[in-house]
């Protein structure tokens, strides 16, 4: 494509090319063994004290990649779901099971049993991995899915003798953070370990078309769907995002601070992916909302890196102590997940010395489609640039291409774009045109530099603290409750989180309350998802055919 499309090109930091070559990895597995091979002896996760290095990764996985294909005989494409939060076994499993010619399939360790039971169920996953601090939620509706193995760890699992002993009793017997479950024939993640060391992984030929990750969103239907992000995808948005920072990061000197979540896209590819292409030694934060303790862990951290979400800055800034950090080191911030505030932008920088940079992506992109140059500045209020490889347009509803300056879709091309959703072509046609392009649901304008900007959200999606909520799944949970007449949710602004959910109720039974309504809230979706208001009125304001009129609802009129 000419330069003359693609205008952003001429605002390119110096030495970022227009493209990158997806095929330099045949597959995420590639890229791994390749990082393992080269770093073997340096550090390349560390958690609770523990360190694993590089070479660790490469033995841990490969036996436990041979337990998944030896012993529990899962075939090339079966899907095997993780349920972790940040601990040392989440990255040797990530690693095994695409070694085993495997799909990820993450979950998050919130999520209730009927989104649990959604998730396994619409992936066919045969095999689970979960943290005993969630075997609960497993055990409730393991026996109503097809999947067939569960694999059990506790947090200290990894930190060695006696360590990993004191730990695990700890944490189920003094905190009582292990709730009673009943999972007979659930294997221990130490015994899979055994038992892969029985016997050698055969090769397993995995390649650029084969599926990597089965990554679940929401949508306006409210049913979440797995966008199926092939090898290719992931190894194109990791080259992508290297070939952006990558000048700025030092191969083998590295150390990177991640507290967001690894089934969380960024997370899985900015502080994994980018960072073990050059050695990097990744601090992984088990629980970033405990901000006392992140701070004090990051205390004895010389990090030069760190990504997360803004409501997670804002909560690091407001956090006593965290002015007190060593700072010295630290090169790279980046934000992505949902719009970073120009207030935390400038604290952030005032404080760190260290520019917030605000990065665009979403779930299909793998994440990344647009990033601000490592060398600004100050905030903008812009999600950046185009990154290399990728198209960026504004398209009006019938999907012209509309003239640089005016608002419209934000559609992107490129070859971190999903395949398209799990088991759902109508879905996927949507948003996916023939010719590659994905409509965003994002309004944008772009201006005449590259640049572009966020002007709204196309879509009703609720964005809290980086983690979409999709109206319809929360209305469906509410109108289960026999008390309900009518329900909309929708997004309020609110200075923690950038958005929270706000139910809007009319009552079929006047004894309803707001209690009832988040108990019944709490037993069925995550926390994230949980409304902050509650709201009872007479009727909901509608159009003509009865639509809800949910920009109403969402006016500051509206919010409490």
């Amino acid at each position: 494509m000419a330069n003359t499309n693609r205008p952003w090109l001429a605002n390119y930091p110096p030495g970022t090319p227009a493209e990158i070559d997806p095929g330099q990895y045949r597959s995420v597995v590639a890229l791994l063994e390749e990082c393992c091979d080269r770093f073997r002896h340096r550090p390349a996760f560390t958690n609770m004290g523990r360190v694993i290095t590089y070479g660790d990764l490469d033995r841990l996985s490969a036996t436990f990649a041979a337990f998944l294909v030896n012993d529990l005989k899962l075939a090339k494409g079966d899907r095997v779901a993780i349920m972790m939060p940040n601990v040392l076994q989440y990255p040797i499993v990530i690693m095994a099971v695409l070694r085993a010619g495997l799909t990820v399939v993450n979950v998050n360790p919130m999520y209730t049993p009927r989104e649990l039971k959604h998730q396994l169920d619409d992936s066919g996953a045969s095999a689970i991995i979960v943290l005993d601090n969630f075997a609960h939620t497993v055990a409730e509706v393991i026996g109503d899915t097809s999947c067939r193995h569960v694999v059990c760890t506790g947090v200290g699992d990894l930190l060695g003798f006696p360590k990993s002993v004191v730990t695990n009793f700890v944490v189920r017997h003094v905190k009582k953070m292990v709730p009673a479950y009943s999972l007979p024939n659930a294997i221990r993640f130490n015994e899979a370990l055994g038992r892969g060391t029985r016997s050698k992984l055969g090769k397993v030929e995995v390649g650029p078309d084969d599926l990597a990750f089965l990554q679940y969103t929401g949508g306006t239907t409210g049913v979440a769907k797995g966008a199926m992000l092939t090898h290719r995808n992931m190894v194109s948005n990791m080259l992508q995002s290297s070939a952006w920072i990558g000048s700025n990061l030092r191969e083998g000197e590295e150390v990177v601070v991640t507290a967001l979540p690894l089934y969380h896209i960024f997370a899985l590819t900015a502080n994994f992916l980018v960072f073990a292409r050059i050695g990097g030694f990744n601090h992984l934060i088990t629980n970033p909302r405990d901000m006392p303790g992140f701070v004090k862990s990051i205390k004895s951290i010389r990090f030069s890196a760190l990504s997360g979400v803004n409501t997670l800055f804002a909560g690091l800034l407001n956090t006593p102590g965290f002015d007190e950090v060593d700072f010295s080191r630290l090169h790279l911030t980046l934000g992505g997940g949902m719009a970073v505030q120009r207030a935390v932008a400038e604290r952030w920088k005032k404080v760190t010395g260290c520019a917030l940079l605000e990065a665009y992506g979403l779930t299909e992109t793998s994440p990344a489609a647009c990033i601000n140059p490592l060398d600004l500045k100050e905030y903008n209020g812009s999600i950046g640039l185009p990154i290399p490889s990728t198209d960026v347009n504004i398209q009006d509803d019938d999907g012209n291409v509309l003239p640089i300056g005016e608002i419209g879709e934000l559609c992107i091309r490129g070859p971190q774009v999903m395949k398209g959703y799990w088991n759902r072509p109508e879905e996927t046609a949507k948003v996916l045109s023939p010719d590659g392009w994905l409509r965003t649901g994002d309004i944008a304008r772009m201006e005449p530099s590259g640049y572009v900007y966020i002007v709204d959200r196309k879509k009703d999606m609720i964005l809290v603290s980086g983690f979409n909520v999709y109206p319809n799944e929360v209305e469906d949970v509410v109108a289960q409750m026999p008390g309900v007449l009518e329900v909309a949710a929708v997004g309020v602004p609110d200075e923690k989180s950038g958005e929270a959910v706000k139910l809007v109720i009319v009552k079929k039974d006047p004894a309803l309350t707001e209690e009832a309504v988040r108990a019944h809230c709490k037993a069925n979706l995550t926390g994230y998802k949980l409304p902050k208001y509650v709201e009872f009125r007479e009727s909901l304001p509608k159009t003509n055919v009865g639509k809800i009129l949910r920009r109403e609802l969402r006016e500051p009129a509206a919010a409490p």
